[in-house]
C-alpha cells in the first residue's frame, strides 16, 4: 500500500508511514548522572530523584551527603548501586538504577560535592530523612501482613 504525499511529490509505503510515526515517539535520550572527576564509586552507582522542594528539607537531616544533583524541578542523590534492595522509596522519590535519568531535559547540573573522593550519600539516612519529610512510616516499622 502506497499513499501519495501531499506535495504529490511521490508515494510513501506504509513502511515508511509507520517509521515516521515511531520517530515521533521515541523517547528521550536517557542521561547518566557522571560521577565528578577525581572521584571513584567503586560500589557502582544509583540515584534516588525527589522533587526539589523536599531537597532543602532532606539536606539538614543527613550526617553526609555525597554528590548532589538537580535541575528546576527534582534533586538526585548518588547512592551505591542496589541501595533499593528490600527498600520501597517513599512516594514522590524515584529510584533509579544505573543513575540514569531518562525524563530529564537535560544532565542536572551538580550542586553539592562531598569532600574526599566517594561520591554517595548513605542510603539509610537518606532513606529515614525522605520517608520524614513525606510522612512514610519506613519499612521495617511497618506491621507484618499475614
Amino acid at each position: 500500500m502506497a499513499v501519495r504525499a501531499a506535495s504529490g511529490v511521490g508515494a510513501l509505503s506504509l513502511d515508511t508511514l509507520v517509521r515516521l510515526r515511531r520517530g515521533l515517539h521515541t523517547p528521550a535520550t536517557p542521561r547518566r548522572l557522571a560521577v565528578p572527576e577525581g572521584m571513584t564509586a567503586p560500589l557502582g552507582c544509583d540515584a534516588v530523584e525527589i522533587p526539589a522542594r523536599l531537597g532543602p528539607l532532606v539536606l539538614p537531616r543527613l550526617p553526609r551527603v555525597g554528590c548532589v544533583y538537580a535541575d528546576g524541578t527534582h534533586w538526585w542523590w548518588l547512592v551505591p548501586s542496589d541501595s533499593d534492595y528490600a527498600l520501597e522509596w517513599p512516594a514522590p522519590t524515584q529510584y533509579a538504577a544505573g543513575a540514569v535519568v531518562p525524563d530529564a531535559p537535560a544532565v542536572p547540573d551538580l550542586i553539592h560535592r562531598p569532600t574526599g573522593t566517594v561520591p554517595y550519600t548513605p542510603p539509610i539516612p537518606l532513606y529515614l530523612a525522605l520517608c520524614r519529610a513525606t510522612g512514610t512510616t519506613p519499612v521495617w516499622s511497618r506491621p507484618a501482613v499475614a
